[in-house]
């Protein structure tokens, strides 16, 4: 990253407060994407390898979709469950900056122009 994409970083970070709204916590599984799902032995659908904390439902949705998604049943029966505030799918991106930028720093560069998406929209 330049001296550029860090200076939006810090201008997403101070507008952090204007861009999310307040929200109450819930436990969430914390690294929930579909390669963390898999079968049990009838079948019946797992979750796997949980970083389990409180935090925005929101930014867990995010994780869904940072790596392929689940299908349309599945966030509707999560709205059903735990109403999110309007505009919750416009902020995803937002949510997954995070996780872009450690995988940045993880593994390199393939990441850059994703965290430079990202940074260029909400910035």
């Amino acid at each position: 990253m330049d001296d550029h994409d860090l200076a939006q970083v810090d201008s997403i970070i101070r507008r952090l407060p204007e861009l999310v709204p307040a929200q109450p916590a819930s436990l969430l599984h914390g690294d929930l994407w579909s390669g963390n799902v898999t079968s049990g032995s009838s079948g019946e659908p797992a979750l796997i390898d949980p970083a389990a904390h409180y935090g925005w439902a929101e930014a867990e949705l995010g994780m869904t979709v940072l790596f392929g998604g689940f299908p349309p049943g599945f966030y509707a029966a999560y709205q059903d469950a735990r109403p999110l505030p309007n505009g919750w799918r416009d902020r995803l991106t937002l949510y997954n900056l995070y996780h872009l930028l450690n995988h940045l720093n993880l593994f390199g560069a393939i990441y850059l122009d994703q965290v430079r998406f990202v940074i260029q929209r909400f910035a």
